[in-house]
């Protein structure tokens, strides 16, 4: 039986996957990316997991905490709803921007369609807790939000991972998310320790854990939840494990669905891992505490290979133990970090005050509005360069930038044909190719719906390629383009024009 405030052990529900996440044992809860669930129209395998007492975590991708605007209300209403339809004691979120530019930065908003390292600087820590703390008060029960994986590394940063994770915590109370396949991708990708990371962050801070799946090509590891989860993912679950019993474990797959049994293979494997990792955790804290018991008994005990008794060790005697043929004298101990104390890290400073801050209350307000803009600039010149060919903003690896715009066009491909599915029936094999060549020069705007009209408006005025059929395609664009907006904007005056063309043909 769970532990009450515990959630136990998970995975993420998906629709492809519902029924065998409905008919596996020792499911105690699943979690539900929060965009794709309609409060008012909830699924029939969410409904009958909640009937059966398994809890539903909503999981928000869209909201952009860690960008320089202050989050959408609207987007913050719906993720508040969710939550109450679902009757979840928490949220969560991820620390990462997923949209830049507009008028912060006079330039067109771009998404990205993927979530965005934020850089670990004094600006950025700043706009990111406040952004927290408008999300915490609009939002019906607590927030957790979510380490991410990332390809390329942010020149000039002021702090490591788990400072800046420890500061956030600090500075709002917000809860933690650890991913512990995303600590394993920054390692291989950034050269990150993940240990270091779990000494600095505040691990009584976390709600729950993620376990995800990846793999390594050219040195780069993806982060593709995909694939079965390797090895280094699990060690790094028993590293943290050992520090502190996470509250809930969640298998995380969001593509290429392997059956029932392979999952249910990846779960044992998971509680095994935490199994194991708790029961090395006790001995080594008995250990710990066995010289303090033997020197009550006045016995002697192991100390640093050797046997001592208190008598001798005031004496400073020490005697040789004996030892079994197996056993080695310079085996090293496992030890336990202590948890760390407010005061190991210290606060980020937001930096001396300026003389706008120094003025008033009614300063500060400009004082924030410059570290947004500030924060918004380069999280636009990133943007730009990653979906919009403009040149890389200095200090960035550029070999690295176009792995990550690579990798970028190529799930917006992915996310387009699962939302539009019929366009890829009706281009077959020239889908792919069609639409990564569209995607270099026409960056996402809007989300993967609007996108993948925009993509089938391009090849209607353009020429599709060889071999597709032009009149479905059409047939389908008008249907889902609705009636001819009224509005003046550019964009709406571009699809009256389209519309007009295609009704002619």
């Amino acid at each position: 039986m769970r532990e009450p405030g515990r959630l136990g052990t998970g995975i993420g529900w998906r629709p492809e996957i519902a029924e065998a996440v409905e008919n596996m044992a020792g499911i105690d809860w699943v979690e539900a990316v929060a965009e794709n669930v309609c409060p008012g129209h909830l699924p029939e395998s969410l409904l009958r997991l909640r009937e059966r007492g398994v809890t539903v975590v909503p999981h928000g991708v869209s909201l952009g905490l860690g960008g320089a605007d202050r989050p959408d209300e609207a987007r913050l209403t719906a993720l508040a709803e969710r939550a109450e339809a679902l009757g979840s004691p928490l949220v969560t979120e991820h620390i990462a921007f997923v949209r830049a530019g507009g008028p912060l930065t006079a330039s067109p908003l771009l998404e990205a369609g993927h979530l965005l390292p934020v850089p670990r600087t004094r600006d950025a820590l700043h706009v990111l807790c406040e952004n927290v703390r408008a999300a915490q008060a609009a939002l019906p029960v607590p927030l957790a939000v979510e380490n991410i994986a990332a390809l390329i590394s942010w020149p000039g940063e002021e702090m490591t991972e788990g400072q800046f994770l420890y500061d956030l915590v600090d500075r709002t109370g917000v809860r933690l998310l650890i991913d512990v396949a995303n600590l394993h991708t920054n390692h291989v990708n950034r050269g990150e320790d993940p240990a270091k990371a779990l000494d600095e962050l505040p691990v009584e801070a976390i709600a729950y854990v993620h376990v995800a799946g990846g793999f390594e090509r050219d040195g780069v590891w993806h982060d593709s939840h995909a694939h079965p989860v390797a090895r280094p993912v699990l060690d790094i679950l028993a590293d943290l494990a050992s520090r502190v019993t996470p509250p809930g474990v969640l298998l995380e797959r969001d593509e290429n669905f392997p059956g029932p049994a392979e999952l249910e293979r990846e779960l044992t494997a998971i509680r095994g891992t935490l199994e194991t990792a708790k029961a090395a955790a006790r001995g080594t804290r008995e250990t710990a505490k066995a010289p303090a018991r033997a020197a009550e008994r006045g016995t002697a005990v192991l100390v640093g290979g050797r046997t001592a008794s208190p008598a001798a060790g005031e004496a400073g005697a020490e005697t040789e133990p004996a030892r079994s043929p197996d056993t080695s004298p310079t085996a090293p101990a496992i030890t336990t970090p202590a948890p760390l104390a407010p005061g190991d890290i210290e606060a980020a400073p937001d930096g001396p005050a300026g003389p706008e801050e120094q003025a008033g209350p009614g300063s500060r307000a400009g004082a924030d509005d410059a570290r947004r803009q500030r924060v918004a600039l380069t999280q636009a010149a990133l943007l730009s360069a990653l979906v919009a060919g403009t040149p890389a903003p200095e200090g960035f690896d550029r070999v690295r930038l176009g792995v990550q715009a690579r990798a970028l066009a190529a799930k917006r491909a992915d996310v387009v044909a699962k939302v539009a599915p019929e366009l890829p029936e009706i281009l077959a094999d020239a889908y792919r190719p069609a639409f990564l060549a569209y995607a270099q020069r026409r960056p996402m705007t809007g989300g993967y719906r609007r996108d993948a009209l925009g993509f089938a408006e391009h090849l209607l005025l353009t020429g599709l390629p060889e071999g597709a059929d032009t009149r479905r395609l059409r047939d389908w664009w008008l249907e889902r383009s609705g009636p001819a907006p009224l509005s003046g904007r550019p964009a709406a005056r571009l699809a009256r024009a389209t519309r007009r063309v295609l009704l002619r043909r």
